[in-house]
């Protein structure tokens, strides 16, 4: 298919169909195109005709008018969802999505009135991927109110079906919902009510910690007869050493347990210290940072969150919540808010930062006019921490052998408290790092005195060295 762009000879945004005998891109009048084919037969607009002498556009809006029928009986809501979908930015990935089993139903659901657009509908229907894109559709577009949260109620909805699973035991169903609604559940809400953080890593977090906590009472029942008001610290221990490492999850509910129903058993999970800490050295640090300035096949998104997460050590799930207002142009340059002090973008990179900036990626299906710096293929959402790190892959990037590696360079740079305004890092998190660098506070003093004695500013733009 042909692409929109920026003509080689008189340089306006059009359809590209011809090529110039350099091979550059020509649009119709300038490779002298004189065929009607790139004009749709339906709207007039110039664009590549897709079925039936009609740009896809046309033909999505004609599938879509007579899969949702929105005059039978007239909806509105059901007027404006054909329209998003029809204006979005990248319709051909629209046109694949409709074709999936899964939309098709849901969509013909709609279009039946089978499927009313309301929370309850929707969450009384089997979940699919496809039902929730409609649903965050119409949330963002305002044509379903917002809920509570999603992600909470859709840990509700996984909590009742795990529930389920374990009605054969019927005691430990009991200790499990009690942990997941008095433990889980107003963390979540807290962290849903105080910030404008993603709920998709806390909440994939509890349904692992529910799952694993559900697996190990069902381990003391079967193998050792016992209820979980019966458990000692001698089987807790036991069923460490017998199994993988998953089974330490179980710490948040052996912590919980103890609170409210251990009586004054000594229940704990005892700590794990690893013997090394796994890094990259400097060097390979600095060819990750070439790599995310240099591979330009990749796609740009997901090079400037590599670069945020290179240069200021930054974790994928504070990646994933950054807004566009977290990068500001200031009269010194471009500055990158991370912590409650901004920092400094090094200047060779601004103009990618600004060519990111001025289109970002996922921007062109229906997730469009979002304010999250790394939008994700759902509408209003943010990307996930888990396809965020599997797209660092492509680029080589380990996130936690780098994130150590790049808190270890730092902290030999400069001082903790002035560290931990600046990354949003806790003083004691950063503390260790410098520590396990063989970094001293008596050093970090001295060096501010003399930048202060010099009248120099405190550094708050790191170079990687």
């Amino acid at each position: 298919m042909h692409t929109y762009g920026k003509c080689a000879q008189c340089r306006s945004e059009r359809l590209l169909p011809g090529l110039s005998e350099t091979g550059k891109n020509l649009c119709r009048d300038c490779a002298g195109i004189r065929r009607p084919l790139m004009t749709c037969d339906q709207c007039g607009s110039e664009a590549e005709r897709f079925r039936g002498g009609r740009c896809i556009r046309c033909v999505i809006e004609g599938d879509l008018k007579a899969v949702l029928r929105p005059n039978d009986p007239a909806d509105l809501r059901v007027v404006k969802l054909i329209e998003v979908l029809t204006d979005s930015r990248r319709p051909e990935s629209i046109y694949t999505w409709m074709q999936g089993t899964k939309a098709n139903e849901v969509l013909v659901a709609i279009g039946n009135r089978e499927l009313e657009l309301t929370h309850e509908e929707f969450d009384a229907r089997p979940y699919s991927a496809a039902l929730e894109h409609i649903r965050a559709i119409l949330i963002d577009n305002r044509l379903m109110p917002v809920p509570e949260n999603v992600d909470i109620q859709r840990y509700e909805r996984w909590l009742s079906a795990r529930l389920t699973e374990l009605g054969s035991w019927p005691e430990i169903a009991s200790v499990i919902e009690q942990f997941a609604r008095w433990h889980h559940l107003p963390r979540l809400r807290t962290i849903a009510a105080e910030t404008e953080r993603s709920l998709d890593a806390p909440t994939r977090n509890a349904k692992q910690e529910t799952t694993e906590a559900g697996k190990f009472l069902i381990w003391l029942r079967n193998e050792h007869e016992l209820g979980p008001a019966e458990m000692t610290q001698w089987h807790i221990e036991l069923y460490l050493s017998e199994g993988t490492s998953t089974r330490r999850i179980i710490k948040s509910f052996v912590a919980w347990f103890r609170k409210g129903r251990g009586g004054k058993r000594r229940l704990n999970v005892p700590p794990r210290y690893a013997k090394t800490e796994p890094r990259i050295s400097q060097s390979e640090r600095l060819q990750l940072i070439r790599n995310a300035i240099e591979m330009d096949r990749v796609a740009l998104g997901t090079r400037i969150a590599a670069l945020i997460h290179l240069l200021w050590a930054t974790p994928l799930t504070r990646i994933t919540t950054l807004k566009t207002g977290n990068i500001t142009l200031m009269p010194t340059g471009m500055t990158i808010t991370l912590g409650s002090v901004p920092a400094e973008i090094p200047e060779p990179l601004a103009p990618l930062f600004w060519t990111y900036l001025a289109d970002p990626s996922n921007e062109q299906t229906t997730n469009a006019g979002t304010d999250w710096l790394f939008p994700g293929l759902r509408a209003g959402r943010p990307i996930a921490p888990f396809t965020l790190q599997q797209r660092f892959l492509v680029l080589g990037i380990d996130p936690q052998r780098s994130r150590n590696a790049g808190l270890a360079n730092m902290t030999a740079q400069i001082d903790v408290g002035t560290l931990a305004n600046l990354l949003g890092y806790s003083a004691t998190t950063l503390a260790n790092h410098a520590s396990r660098a063989g970094g001293h506070m008596s050093a970090y003093i001295e060096a501010k005195r003399s930048a202060r004695a010099a009248g120099e500013p405190v550094q708050t733009r790191f170079l990687p060295t």
